[in-house]
């Protein structure tokens, strides 16, 4: 054990903290969490479907919805080419979907098939309209509600 004995009454005893074990310690803790951080972030592997243009059946049965925005930012349903409010667009799916299954025999009847409702949204329309639109159409009875949208350039209606 060293100790300094004498010396001048004047000195100060040294009291500044040594920083460099600090500064080591700091930097290994930063790569391990740099190394570690890219390891314990991974995506699931997943291979994602491709996309393909499938043009629509169009069936006379089948409800086509527009879907875009007023000028003050309210929803703007259309059913074909009527604007309707979110109660008309309720009435109108269930009368619509109880006409269809009547026309086919009632509701037990074999070989049903169900109108779909196809919605086409403006692509500035928030989500509430689109989402509300499909909402209410469900409520309505409809099980199979679709989109419309415009194929990428150059899409072909190949299966590849």
């Amino acid at each position: 054990m060293a100790m300094s004995v004498g010396g001048d009454s004047t000195e100060k005893s040294i009291s500044d903290i040594n920083t460099t074990p600090l500064v080591d310690v700091m930097l290994v803790l930063l790569i391990i969490f740099l190394v570690t951080t890219t390891v314990a972030v991974q995506a699931v592997q997943l291979k994602l479907p491709e996309v393909r243009f499938d043009p629509t059946q169009t069936k006379p049965e089948n409800v086509s919805l527009s879907v875009t925005t007023n000028a003050d930012g309210s929803c703007a349903v259309y059913w074909n080419m009527t604007p309707v409010t979110s109660t008309e667009l309720l009435d109108r799916g269930v009368a619509k979907l109880k006409a269809e299954i009547d026309r086919q025999g009632g509701p037990n009847a074999a070989g049903l098939e169900l109108p779909e409702a196809h919605i086409r949204g403006d692509v500035n329309t928030p989500y509430k309209c689109i989402g509300g639109t499909i909402f209410t159409m469900q409520r309505a009875g409809f099980a199979r509600v679709g989109f419309i949208s415009e194929p990428p350039p150059g899409a072909t209606t190949d299966r590849g």
